[in-house]
């Protein structure tokens, strides 16, 4: 797989020429994002020991809009409980729904922090949210993790003493269509942040992630790539707890990049059952992300066999942390991380999105399309377009 990072390659595949380099930079963009949170703890604990000191209680708003959405989706289910010690009640909102309804999720007594997920930070919500923030609620605060020095949300941020912006390493600053490090490293960053005094303790943590991401990256995209060149017309993507978030922005990488051609869909591995699994047929092709939790790997393993036991379906591709002869015996196609020491799902994100980033380029690729611009005719951009925001009128009621 030497020709993913070769120029032959690039220029072989030369509509995939951002998109291949994003993918694979990052496990080296991990490793900086960690150095970039230490290199920040100066603004960082201050910042944090205002809002304590002042509110014994607040709550916190992950947001953003489509993969930056789905990257406090991902967070959430794990961080939970960490924001909860913490005394902070924390929930996952995206920019789309404040901006259209915030007389639904922001209330003017209770304070609040917006820690916002931008990569381009150019979205017309992503600053839309942050400004409804300020003009409903008496004690708001912003976090910004964004990929862009230069963009509308850290611009108009920066120099406000309620926010505070961090940004990401530069590559992260996707240039293809589709998010890929910038969705990794803003939701390390971000985990990193409730983590605040575990980040030196974690570096060892990290660099065996990165170990395995470049492990995937060198040893296992042939695998990926002859997977992604088989027929099948819808694809599934199944977990839970974190796992369910990741489903979703693996379903979404594959829709975007393949241009809508290649229905995607999500779900968790329990409620697959219930209504969605009337999807399958011959043509449908399902991964199982596995949890590392021995308690919820037991319901991930039992779709996975019941899945492999239909009749009528496509192949079955399991994600594990572990090797797991279980597993294996029933599903087609088996990937594994080798990260047998790690048990908590959260950190497992990072290299098994790196399979589901993978598999929607080649099958992109596959399809004659161009990954770094799948929608050539404009019906999708890289940076939202099209949407205009109305002002709050009800801005002076109580929300």
């Amino acid at each position: 797989m030497e020709l993913l990072h070769s120029n032959k390659w690039e220029h072989q595949h030369s509509g995939a020429v951002h998109t291949s380099r994003e993918i694979t930079q990052q496990p080296r963009l991990w490793k900086r994002t960690i150095e970039i949170m230490l290199e920040n703890q100066d603004e960082l604990n201050p910042f944090f020991k205002r809002i304590k000191e002042k509110h014994p209680h607040i709550r916190v708003i992950l947001t953003g809009a489509g993969t930056s959405a789905f990257v406090g989706e991902t967070l959430l289910p794990h961080m939970r409980k960490l924001a909860k010690s913490q005394d902070m009640a924390l929930e996952c909102i995206a920019t789309t729904d404040v901006v259209s309804n915030p007389h639904l999720y922001l209330d003017r007594d209770v304070p609040t922090m917006m820690i916002s997920f931008a990569r381009s930070g150019n979205s017309p919500e992503s600053l839309a949210a942050v400004q409804l923030g300020e003009q409903l609620v008496d004690d708001f605060y912003g976090v910004a993790f964004t990929c862009n020095k230069n963009g509308l949300l850290a611009k108009k941020t920066k120099e406000k003493s309620n926010h505070l912006v961090i940004y990401m390493p530069e590559e992260a600053n996707d240039q293809g269509f589709a998010m890929t490090s910038s969705f990794t490293t803003m939701l390390l960053s971000s985990l990193l942040l409730f983590e605040n005094e575990r980040i030196l303790a974690m570096k060892d943590l990290i660099e065996k992630i990165s170990q395995s991401g470049e492990e995937i990256i060198k040893g296992a995209a042939q695998e990926v790539e002859k997977l992604a060149a088989t027929s099948f017309s819808k694809v599934v993507y199944l977990g839970s707890g974190v796992f369910q978030g990741l489903a979703r922005e693996s379903s979404l990488k594959l829709l975007e990049l393949t241009g809508g051609t290649i229905s995607s869909f999500f779900d968790s591995s329990l409620g697959f059952r219930h209504g969605p699994k009337s999807i399958l047929d011959q043509g449908t092709m399902v991964f199982v992300y596995l949890s590392s939790d021995p308690h919820t790997r037991k319901y991930d393993l039992d779709i996975l066999k019941e899945l492999y036991g239909e009749r009528s379906r496509g192949k079955v591709v399991a994600v594990s942390s572990i090797k797991d002869d279980d597993a294996e015996n029933h599903c087609d196609v088996f990937l594994s991380v080798g990260l047998d020491t790690i048990r908590e799902d959260i950190f497992l994100t990072l290299p098994f999105v790196v399979y589901a980033q993978l598999f929607a380029m080649y099958k992109s690729i596959h399809l004659g399309f161009s990954p770094d611009n799948p929608s050539p005719s404009g019906l999708v951009n890289r940076v939202v377009k099209g949407v205009k925001i109305y002002p709050y009128e009800n801005g002076g009621d109580k929300v």
